[in-house]
């Protein structure tokens, strides 16, 4: 009876697992005690991991904010979150109950989109969420693997630049093409929308980041439920054929196997086999470049595109997981000198260099911030024509100004006299307050400066808006409130992308004068050297300052560049028309 008892409770439709525990009565007769809470399960609405900057493919989670049960509503934050830019608060835009943290602090390279918790609606019971078993829980890794196919490349022979969904909310999971604002064999640069894109909140424009020509769009208008990272399209560098693009194989999965790991060896031998597996054929030119540069085997880096498809980002991450530098290029062997490959002795060489007993250095892997930056400042020098052009400004009239001020108790910097200097000079030349997109020069109507702030994880430009119409104690008190939450990684993202003009001053480590690289798409920056004193003719010292600027000759031409200095050089001489607002300036005219 029992047995029959147990039979007819899973015929009705109850699960195994949800027989808790059995006790028998008094005339052995078995019954089953069901565990109620297994029914009502609670679907929790999922909470990925947010795109915060626009170049952000993953991130590290810092510190939870919130705690499992506690109540959310929007612009709560739920926690903070390392970008590739700084660490930036997560703010929900949903209302309800925190239901289940699936991935804990401190835990790192997070990929955008990917599940990091759970949270249900009010009146909910949030301890009884349904947890998914496909995603997002960190699970135990396991030996079997499933086994996948690749069908052969279609297409031509040029290798293509993979264009996938982006995530352009932070709770995109996925999205529907609604337009294709650019069809195959257009040229696209930075800036370009490729097309609109309706997500879960709205319809949006995809802006490309990459330069070259579309090749082939793999998704056409009308595209529904595309997952973020999925291959929508595919580009290739200018010079290529675009007729003749590779459209990438598709994976099929087949059944699973045991994974065996192999040790990651660089084996130093010139057999054919090695030659092919480092062969970099069928990659992106950017990918390839980089693979060629860091001597990257490819086939040992993991795709996250499209059917695991190789991006820039897969090997940035590998190159700054495993900590590798530049190689040189490699020796190769006249013919008969090669010796022999070692079958039995491989050479390895461990991913992460540690030094060797006794060794006075220690590496240390770049923050994804400073490979940003390294990687933005080099495009910036290898494709921007940089001119330059300095000035020296007498500045002991300005530092007489400032000690009179703080006498009266307003406690102004050099720096902060130098950004309102600037402010006006862009005003008055208004060629040089410029960016330079899409080949065209585009004049900003206001002076929207940029400020460069060391910090640990890299340098970050907070800016100053409208600066030519703000009082100095104004401009001081906003750039020490920015500079100190840009050191802690606590700025928004419209608090440190845009601006019109940069400034880096580094007169306060002693530095005499330098130049700097530009930010683009601006078209300028102002590098600030130390005071220093010079004896005059009439033997007196006074104290110069050199300012050198570094500007963007497609945009700006030498003369503009002259006339900026020269207008800045006579309001540092000349301080007190930096007292003056422009509001001030209307009062004491009608006055």
């Amino acid at each position: 009876m029992a047995s029959s008892l147990f039979c007819s409770a899973l015929r009705s439709g109850i699960p195994k697992h949800y027989l808790r525990k059995t006790f028998r009565t008094s005339f052995n007769l078995e019954k089953i005690c069901i565990h109620t809470s297994a029914f009502l399960n609670v679907k929790g609405q999922k909470i990925n991991m947010p795109s915060l900057s626009p170049t952000m493919t993953e991130g590290n989670i810092v510190k939870w904010l919130k705690k499992e049960g506690d109540p959310i509503a929007p612009g709560d934050v739920l926690c903070e979150i390392q970008t590739d830019k700084a660490v930036m608060a997560f703010e929900t835009e949903e209302e309800g109950i925190l239901a289940k943290i699936l991935v804990p602090e401190d835990a790192k390279e997070i990929k955008v989109g990917s599940l990091i918790a759970l949270m249900v609606a009010e009146g909910e019971d949030w301890k009884s969420v349904e947890i998914p078993t496909t995603e997002g829980s960190v699970a135990p890794v396991s030996n079997a693997v499933e086994e996948t196919t690749e069908s052969e490349p279609s297409g031509g022979k040029t290798p293509g630049l993979a264009i996938n969904m982006p995530s352009l909310s932070p709770t995109m999971s996925e999205g529907t093409i609604i337009k294709w604002h650019k069809k195959p064999g257009d040229k696209v640069a930075p800036g370009d929308v490729l097309c609109d894109i309706q997500t879960d909140k709205a319809v949006m424009s995809f802006e490309t980041e990459e330069e070259g020509i579309l090749a082939k769009i793999l998704l056409g208008d009308d595209s529904k439920d595309v997952k973020v990272g999925e291959l929508i399209a595919l580009m290739v560098a200018e010079g290529e054929d675009w007729n003749d693009v590779q459209v990438p194989g598709q994976k099929k999965a087949k059944s699973p196997k045991v994974d065996i790991q192999k040790p990651k060896v660089i084996s130093q031998t010139t057999s054919e086999e090695s030659v092919v597996r480092h062969s970099y054929d069928g990659y992106s030119p950017a990918v390839r470049s980089l693979l060629e540069l860091y001597a990257v085997d490819g086939t040992k880096v993991e795709g996250t595109g499209k059917q695991g498809k190789l991006l820039k980002g897969d090997v940035l991450k590998y190159v700054t997981k495993n900590n590798l530098s530049i190689q040189p290029p490699k020796e190769v062997p006249l013919p008969g000198e090669s010796s022999p490959p070692k079958l039995h002795s491989p050479v390895t060489q461990t991913s992460v260099s540690r030094p060797a007993k006794g060794s006075d250095f220690i590496d240390i892997p770049l923050t994804g911030m400073r490979l940003t930056i390294a990687k933005r400042l080099t495009e910036s020098k290898t494709t921007i024509p940089h001119a330059y052009a300095t000035v020296e400004s007498n500045i002991d009239s300005l530092l007489g100004l400032r000690k009179q001020l703080k006498l009266g108790g307003i406690n102004v910097s050099v720096n902060d006299f130098i950004i309102k200097a600037v402010a006006i000079a862009l005003k008055k030349c208004p060629l040089v307050n410029c960016l330079y997109i899409k080949d065209q020069v585009v004049l900003q109507q206001t002076s929207d400066i940029s400020v460069a702030v060391a910090t640990d994880s890299g340098l970050i430009t907070p800016i100053v808006t409208n600066a030519d119409g703000k009082e100095l104690d104004e401009i001081s008190a906003e750039i020490k409130e920015l500079a100190g939450r840009a050191r802690i990684g606590k700025l928004q993202l419209h608090e440190f992308q845009g601006g019109s003009f940069t400034i880096s001053n580094l007169g306060m480590f002693d530095i005499s004068e330098f130049s700097a690289i530009i930010n683009p798409p601006q078209c300028g920056i102002l590098a600030i050297g130390s005071g220093r004193p010079i004896i005059a003719l009439n033997g007196k010292p006074q104290t110069f300052m050199t300012a050198t600027l570094s500007y963007d000759s497609r945009a700006i031409s030498e003369s503009a560049a002259s006339d900026f200095l020269e207008t800045l050089q006579g309001l540092l001489q000349t301080p007190a028309s930096l007292l003056l607002t422009p509001s001030a300036n209307k009062k004491r005219v009608s006055n």
